[in-house]
């Protein structure tokens, strides 16, 4: 409300703290800072009866001149279209190998990973961060790990390339809902300039129970308990990943939880699920045979996959479908592993295809 701001590390989540460096108002209106910009620039110690290091000059913003801050498009002036660049995960392993059959991602997308507890979310995640930063080294990746686990927390940090910024669950859920505002802020800063950029969240459901937590009660309730108004940010939050004509793209890989037990889960889910143009199912029955990756090939699917796909592929792809629709998800994924292990690639399967 004064005008000023402050700069703060992405090694503390973006938590304040007293390494924060104050920016003057004239600072932020000459360049047109907004929340989530990364500055560069040179800062002066506190003076006398002050508490933070202030910017003294700067000198980039994105990594961009700062003039070139003030002639960007704004994020919502931006037009969005459906994913057209496919985003490759084969990398090795048959997760990714998966996903590319079955739900291919693009540029932009908006998918859905919907999991009940111990399917194997965490680690097809960790397959998509992996394939990304391999396959794609343009993108900037960023995990987002809402209300988990600290171990995840580091586990995550040492097997991905990539910014990780977390919030674990002995956090209060204002910290959570924190975290995820500046996070997307973050992105669309990065968007607005031509960037193309993937967040994995983990996952929307505990981010909507945050936002359940700290939005003011509006008296109206849904079954389950939450708040009719508490799930209108995290649907914007989910809602930005999108690809853009003037250039840019923000990709969102979001899981969702299933059959923990609770309704307030079950209302968050059918909340959000037309609202994704991918969706990535997973099957306890598979995971409890210890068949992995535990993907329901029946229910996971992309929309528009044609524009990811080309025609001669697309065809294959529709027949491997058609051939795999009379069998059970077992049945399935295990006559895809099977086929998986008998071909070094996605391509020569494809191709050793006959209609």
């Amino acid at each position: 409300p004064d005008g000023f701001g402050f700069l703060r590390s992405r090694d503390t989540s973006y938590l304040a703290g007293p390494d924060d460096i104050y920016v003057s108002p004239s600072q932020i209106h000459r360049f047109g800072l907004r929340t989530g910009d990364l500055v560069r620039g040179q800062v002066r110690p506190p003076k006398e009866g002050e508490r933070y290091f202030a910017l003294l000059r700067l000198e980039s913003i994105n990594d961009e001149p700062p003039q070139a801050a003030r002639e960007r498009l704004l994020f919502d002036n931006l037009t969005p279209l459906y994913p057209q660049q496919r985003l490759v995960m084969e990398n090795g392993g048959d997760a990714g190998r998966v996903i590319d059959l079955v739900a291919p991602l693009g540029k932009g997308q908006r998918a859905l990973i919907v999991a009940a507890p111990r399917t194997g979310k965490t680690v097809l995640l960790q397959t998509i961060a992996h394939a990304i930063a391999a396959n794609h080294p343009e993108a900037t990746l960023m995990v987002l790990l809402i209300d988990e686990r600290p171990e995840e927390v580091t586990d995550m940090e040492r097997s991905v390339t990539g910014e990780v910024i977390s919030s674990t669950f002995d956090e209060p859920a204002t910290r959570h809902v924190q975290v995820a505002e500046i996070v997307l802020e973050r992105a669309r800063r990065l968007v607005e300039h031509g960037r193309d950029v993937v967040i994995l969240l983990d996952s929307i459901t505990r981010l909507a129970r945050a936002y359940n937590t700290v939005c003011p009660a509006s008296g109206k309730l849904l079954s389950g308990g939450i708040d009719a108004n508490a799930l209108q940010r995290p649907k914007r939050i989910f809602g930005a990943a999108r690809h853009f004509e003037e250039g840019g793209s923000l990709t969102i890989v979001g899981t969702a939880l299933v059959e923990t037990g609770s309704r307030m889960d079950e209302v968050i889910f059918e909340e959000f699920k037309g609202t994704g143009n991918c969706e990535i199912v997973l099957d306890r029955k598979l995971a409890d045979r210890r068949i992995f990756p535990a993907i329901d090939i029946t229910l996971s699917g992309t929309r528009k996959e044609e524009l990811l796909i080309e025609p001669t592929a697309l065809a294959r792809h529709w027949i491997l479908r058609k051939f795999l629709q009379p069998m059970t998800p077992v049945e399935q994924m295990e006559f895809l592993l099977d086929k998986l292990h008998r071909y070094p690639d996605n391509a020569t399967l494809l191709a050793a295809m006959n209609g």
